[in-house]
């Protein structure tokens, strides 16, 4: 694999393995103002989008009111079970920390509002790792539009996108980089398949530690 200068990550699903967790908060929040259930396969199609772009999916159209009531149990109820379910993918701190040590940038380029982000990076103690932290909040357009990592590159101060990598678990991930003109590593997880996704990657990894060869 390059040596780049600069790694933007995804969050859900290539830092942290919250899967479950996300799955659990669309289920109570679907039952509640949906009526519905919802199968984790769906749930998990949308890792990677914004929560209205996700709750819009699965309950129709929602006016700014209407998403602020919904969105906000929605989050709320996350916030009262995180603990249970929050932990990070094995080799991501080994991986963050080997990357700091040799003077690598790296970024979190997320769908996940800065509030819990904060939260669970610190929670996780991976937070001290980034010089910039990207979320919903950050840009107009969100993934798999480019923005987003466009943005990260502006704050890290990278010129040269030849030099940054974009690593994510979804094809959202995958597109955004890949339209923002970087290359990008697919993270192999159990909920996505790399196969399926339009956009091809630069790379497919099975484990975040092969961004470091000569880990160990």
């Amino acid at each position: 694999m390059k040596d780049y200068s600069c790694y933007l990550f995804d969050a859900d699903g290539t830092l942290f393995d919250t899967t479950e967790l996300i799955y659990q908060c669309f289920l109570f929040t679907c039952r509640k103002y949906g009526h519905m259930e919802i199968s984790r396969d769906r749930v998990a199609r949308g890792i990677g989008l914004t929560l209205r772009r996700q709750l819009e999916l699965y309950l129709g159209p929602l006016t700014d009111d209407r998403f602020a009531t919904i969105g906000g149990a929605h989050m709320k109820y996350q916030l009262s079970i995180y603990a249970d379910y929050l932990r990070l993918f094995p080799g991501v701190a080994e991986t963050l920390s080997l990357l700091r040590n040799r003077g690598k940038r790296c970024a979190v380029v997320t769908s996940r509002r800065r509030q819990t982000l904060d939260l669970y990076l610190k929670e996780t103690g991976i937070f001290d790792f980034f010089d910039a932290l990207i979320t919903p909040e950050d840009t107009a357009s969100h993934k798999p539009d480019p923005e987003p990592v466009l943005a990260a590159l502006l704050a890290l101060k990278v010129a040269d996108k030849s030099l940054a990598l974009m690593v994510g678990d979804s094809g959202f991930d995958i597109e955004c980089g890949f339209r923002a003109g970087v290359d990008t590593a697919f993270v192999n997880r159990s909920h996505n398949d790399h196969l399926a996704i339009a956009t091809r990657p630069t790379y497919v990894l099975d484990d975040l530690r092969q961004l470091c060869p000569d880990m160990g």
